[in-house]
């Protein structure tokens, strides 16, 4: 098995295993539409060898919207542009996703109510309102709208965003989520607003697509997400029948980490943020693929991991902003590590408005 390799997905083939991770670009219209400059940047990430692209966090409803510039998939009237999107992915050979989230709490550039698992007040000093179940209900429905878009507009799978801080991580992280109902307390119950959205998301694209999920390996925050919890999590994920899981961690304005992070690397040895959660979660999930995000920057560490059993597809963020294609750099046969120094500056032009993009070329 090598990282060159195609790999099936229920059903759908995958010309290799690396994978383009979700990455806010910061390039939908206002109203979280797709822009020409969102479509060219996902055609040249096509084109430059990722075998799955994951498309940035698209909000299923007006109030889950967390970042300006974010994509949306809350409306009918998004698909045609979403559908050119994912057309312009496919001619150039690759697959595509539609990662799909609400933020909760951190879903402040909606502007509109705030929601949590439970009462708190942010780190903005604003208050959010603890959901109620008929709140949760309304997410279920919301998620399962945005899967029908996601299959209307011609992606080839969805990942339901559990990760970062953003609601569905809210409700499985103990930090966010104090409830004593049944959505909190347990394991079990923390999982089961994620659990309800899989099968609602699963009633509504079939048995023969994939649904996947980013979950935290630890939400690197007191009182939050911790390994061992993630695997236990993850072993409900797999009975249920997810088709894969992308393991990160952090994120948040609580965590002592974002989900990315500053910090070159000198050898390959100081590579894999996660490789003990990876080596945990492989300990206990035996069936359900994993695609392993966070520091890998070396072709010979990717290689690595597959064949130490670690991880079954390789993902990529910040690499393919300063090098969308990376891939076939490598497998032209100059293998020398990925150009990025994860400094973190790609972020400023996103946060300007401008759209992501490396300021180091």
């Amino acid at each position: 098995m090598d990282v060159f390799d195609g790999i099936a997905i229920n059903g759908l083939t995958i010309k290799n295993r690396f994978v383009r991770s979700a990455v806010w670009e910061g390039m939908a219209a206002d109203d979280g539409a797709v822009t020409p400059n969102l479509i060219n940047l996902m055609k040249n990430l096509a084109e430059g060898g990722t075998g799955l692209l994951i498309s940035s966090f698209a909000y299923i409803q007006k109030n889950g919207k967390s970042h300006h510039g974010q994509l949306g998939i809350y409306d009918d009237a998004l698909i045609p542009g979403l559908r050119e999107m994912c057309g312009e992915v496919h001619k150039a050979g690759a697959s595509i996703f539609a990662q799909i989230v609400h933020g909760g709490v951190n879903a402040d550039e909606s502007r509109l109510e705030l929601l949590c698992p439970s009462e708190m007040t942010t780190a903005r000093g604003e208050k959010a309102s603890a959901m109620t179940e008929g709140d949760i209900a309304l997410w279920v429905e919301g998620f399962a709208h945005a899967a029908r878009r996601a299959v209307s507009a011609g992606f080839d799978g969805v990942q339901i965003h559990g990760a970062h801080a953003y609601g569905l991580a809210q409700f499985l992280s103990p930090y966010y989520n104090r409830r004593t109902d049944r959505y909190g307390s347990t394991i079990e119950n923390r999982a089961r607003a994620l659990i309800e959205v899989y099968r609602a998301v699963r009633n509504v694209v079939g048995e023969n697509y994939p649904v996947t999920a980013k979950i935290n390996s630890e939400d690197f925050i007191d009182g939050g997400v911790t390994p061992g919890m993630m695997v236990e999590t993850a072993v409900i994920m797999e009975s249920e029948g997810f088709d894969a899981v992308e393991l990160s961690g952090g994120g948040g304005p609580a965590a002592r980490y974002l989900a990315s992070r500053p910090g070159d690397f000198k050898t390959p040895d100081e590579e894999v943020y996660y490789r003990e959660a990876a080596l945990l979660y492989k300990k206990y999930v035996k069936k359900m693929p994993l695609m392993l995000v966070g520091g890998i920057r070396s072709l010979e560490v990717a290689r690595q991991l597959l064949r130490d059993g670690l991880a079954d597809m390789i993902s990529f963020g910040r690499p393919l902003v300063r090098e969308p294609a990376l891939v076939n750099r490598w497998a032209s046969g100059d293998t020398s590590r990925a150009a990025c120094v994860s400094c973190e500056g790609c972020r400023k032009p996103a946060l300007a408005g401008e759209g992501i993009r490396c300021i180091r070329l």
